[in-house]
């Protein structure tokens, strides 16, 4: 199995960075604008992009501590890999230690999707630190997957 994984420091308050992540309207605010669906364990969040999109089933919500999802809809390199998102607090940094784990091989989209989790990660942190993210469609296209 292979993993994309990441880890970004915010200068903002866990509690913010919490918000962004695990409710509908924070993640339409920096990954997908068109986000539906329920954020709580067993719900299912639905993200849209030009490209496609994904349903997300919620396995964990812990309040300012972390957040896990499992890939039950989309392309099929997608299905069945987890998304986690682990949150603390260090110095005036709220950090995350981001997962897109139990991808089955390291296909070239795997390549694409990393550096796209990077870009939006960056996205979050701009949502959170100045009130603007650029989620799809605003975000930098890459490549022909998007």
């Amino acid at each position: 199995m292979a993993d994309i994984l990441h880890r970004v420091g915010i200068k903002a308050p866990l509690d913010d960075v919490y918000k962004a992540v695990a409710t509908r309207d924070g993640l339409a605010a920096w990954w997908a604008t068109n986000t539906q669906g329920e954020s709580k364990v067993d719900g299912v969040l639905q993200f849209r992009f030009g490209a496609g999109g994904f349903d997300m089933k919620v396995l964990d919500l812990k309040p300012s501590s972390r957040v896990l999802w499992e890939v039950v809809d989309g392309p099929a390199e997608w299905l069945g890999t987890k998304v986690s998102w682990e949150m603390r607090r260090d110095g005036e940094y709220s950090i995350i230690l981001f997962k897109h784990q139990d991808w089955r091989e390291p296909v070239e989209f795997m390549h694409h999707c990393s550096t796209k989790w990077a870009m939006f990660l960056m996205s979050l942190k701009a949502l959170v630190e100045t009130g603007t993210g650029a989620p799809d469609p605003h975000d930098v296209k890459i490549d022909n997957f998007n």
